[in-house]
């Protein structure tokens, strides 16, 4: 699967509403949609230049909605859909797993860090609708011929 167009990642973004992760006695349960909120925002906050960071961060809860029974290859799947539509970084960052042979960078050790704390944080977030801006502004960045929705 490859998200073509910023329409077609809002709604999936949008479908993750009453969507909750998978059980894991390690960890609090959470609205996908919710989850992908707080932790863009909580990047925002930490990292308010870094708009591809904070839209990893927003994008990378759509892997427990598409592939619900694939949780080892979900991180890698969902970097794949996005890949094309936000760019490279976007998607290394939603892969979340550093290389072997080269440690874990400060970006995904903050995207690691503010995901987690999504999970538990309670706070206002806003609205999915104040990030199309920034999802527009990346897609078109990142578009093949300029050719985005």
């Amino acid at each position: 699967m490859e998200l073509r167009s910023v329409e077609e990642l809002m709604d999936l973004l949008y479908a993750c509403r009453g969507t909750w992760d998978a059980p894991d006695p390690a960890r609090p349960s959470a609205d996908l949609h919710d989850h992908a909120l707080r932790t863009a925002a909580l990047l925002r906050r930490g990292r308010p230049a870094d708009k591809e960071l904070q839209v990893a961060g927003l994008v990378q809860p759509l892997g427990e909605l598409l592939w619900p029974g694939d949780p080892a290859g979900r991180a890698d799947h969902t970097a794949e859909a996005v890949r094309a539509l936000l760019g490279e970084r976007v998607a290394r960052l939603v892969r979340r797993r550093p290389r072997r042979d080269v440690p874990a960078d400060d970006d995904l050790l903050t995207l690691r860090q503010a995901s987690e704390e999504g999970r538990s944080a309670r706070f206002d977030a806003g609205v999915l609708e104040d990030w199309r801006t920034v999802l527009e502004l990346l897609a078109a960045r990142n578009s093949r011929l300029g050719a985005v929705d």
